[in-house]
Order: C-alpha cells, then sequence, then structure tokens
C-alpha cells in the first residue's frame, strides 16, 4: 500500500521536473542574448525578482524551519542557479546603466534577506513560528510575481489575439500548478497550497482566454518573439513557484 509521504515524494519529484522545464524556458531569450551580444530590450528585473523568491523558497524548505520539505528547497536551489546564470550572461551583454541596476539589486537583495533571516532565525526557535513567518514571505512574493501575467491577459482580450500569450508555457504554469497544489494537499502545506493554487487558477484562465481568442488571432500577422523574460514564473513556482 503506497503511503502519504511516498506519494507525496512522486508528485515532488514530478513538481520538480516541471518546474526545471519552466525554469529552463528563458534559455532562448538567453541564447538571442549571446548571439546578437547584445541585450536589446530585455530586461532583468524579472530574473532578479525569480532570485529572491527562489532564495526565500530554499530557506523555507530547510530542515530548520521546514523538515520534511527539502523537495522545495531542492528544486528552487536548482532555479537559483539558474537564475544566476542568466543574470550573470545579461551583466556581461549590458551597457553600464544596467550593470549598475544589477550590481545595486542584488546587493540589496543579499542585505534584504540576510536581515529578515536573521531576525527571524533569531525570534523564532520552534519550527511552527518559523514555517509561518517565511511562509508568509514566500506567499507575498509569489503572489506578486503571479500577477505579472495579468498584462499579458489583458492585451490578449483588448487585442483579440494570442499572439504574445504562448501557449506551451501557460499550460506548463498550469500543470506546475496543479502538481504542486497537490503536492501540498497531500500532508497539509498552507503556504505552499495558496500560491500554487493561485498559479494553477492563473494557469487555467491563460488556457481559457487562449482558446476563446484563438480563431480570432490574424494569421498574417509577423510573429513576435515572446520575451520570455517578462512572463516568468512563476517557478518554481516549484515552489517559486512554489
Amino acid at each position: 500500500m503506497v503511503t502519504a509521504e511516498t506519494a507525496r515524494n512522486v508528485v515532488g519529484i514530478i513538481g520538480n521536473v516541471i518546474s526545471f522545464g519552466l525554469f529552463l524556458s528563458p534559455c532562448p531569450t538567453f541564447y538571442r542574448i549571446v548571439k546578437n551580444k547584445s541585450v536589446e530590450e530585455f530586461k532583468v528585473d524579472p530574473y532578479l525578482a525569480t532570485v529572491l523568491n527562489c532564495i526565500f523558497w530554499v530557506l523555507y524548505g530547510l530542515p530548520f524551519v521546514r523538515p520534511d520539505s527539502i523537495l522545495i528547497a531542492t528544486i528552487n536551489g536548482v532555479g537559483l542557479v539558474l537564475e544566476l546564470i542568466y543574470i550573470c550572461i545579461f551583466f556581461f551583454y549590458a551597457p553600464n546603466k544596467e550593470r549598475k541596476k544589477v550590481i545595486y539589486w542584488l546587493c540589496g537583495e543579499v542585505i534584504f534577506i540576510a536581515a529578515v533571516s536573521l531576525a527571524i532565525l533569531l525570534v523564532f526557535h520552534d519550527h511552527k513560528r518559523r514555517i509561518l513567518a517565511f511562509g508568509i514571505i514566500c506567499d507575498v512574493f509569489n503572489i506578486i510575481m503571479y500577477s505579472s501575467p495579468l498584462t499579458i491577459m489583458k492585451k490578449v482580450i483588448t487585442t483579440k489575439s494570442v499572439e504574445y500569450m504562448p501557449f506551451y508555457l501557460s499550460l506548463a504554469n498550469f500543470l506546475n500548478g496543479c502538481v504542486w497544489t497537490a503536492y501540498a494537499l497531500i500532508k497539509l502545506d498552507i503556504f505552499v497550497l495558496v500560491s500554487n493554487g493561485l498559479g494553477a487558477l492563473s494557469g487555467a484562465v491563460q488556457l481559457i482566454l487562449y482558446g476563446w481568442y484563438f480563431r480570432s488571432t490574424p494569421r498574417d500577422e509577423k510573429v513576435v518573439e515572446l520575451k520570455a523574460s517578462q512572463i516568468q514564473l512563476s517557478v518554481s513556482d516549484g515552489p517559486d513557484r512554489v
């Protein structure tokens, strides 16, 4: 008989695989940057935001905060490494103004994370309160990240075109949210449940919009490459996406 813990681990591994795919989604963008030796109009902001999100989810999944959630820490650790690689590539090809922005933001994030983490760990000495504190912070950042597709969805409705909404990315976000929601329900984790439940809902709305406006999308328009950097995470959602 399959135990709840075994089922949770299996679902978590599936979630890790899907989340890993989402973390890799910006690769075409950075291939283009390297190929053209220019960041063009791409923005680094989503990657800086995802770094902050991933670090807090890594902390949330570590044993000194939540002992039974190592799969959350692993996928967000992988996501953190990938996001830092993306930022390094951006930094290498960016103009001086953008480079300064990256340095200032990363320094600010390090100070913010260190201050918040030390305060929580020093003030709260039991798992229950640490989970509550880190969980609330993680959910706040995740909700902010999950709200990013709202501008794209608004554009789809106003233009009656899905040109700027990639189907497979929307589908992956929906599946990612569903898998991590199931993970959170097997052994109730309210913080993973809230953020990924919203992620699944967001993905579902995107898919509905895609299906509704697909036929009305002009076929003679020049296909504009979607800048994946402006649509992220939601990974870790895993739990960036978690």
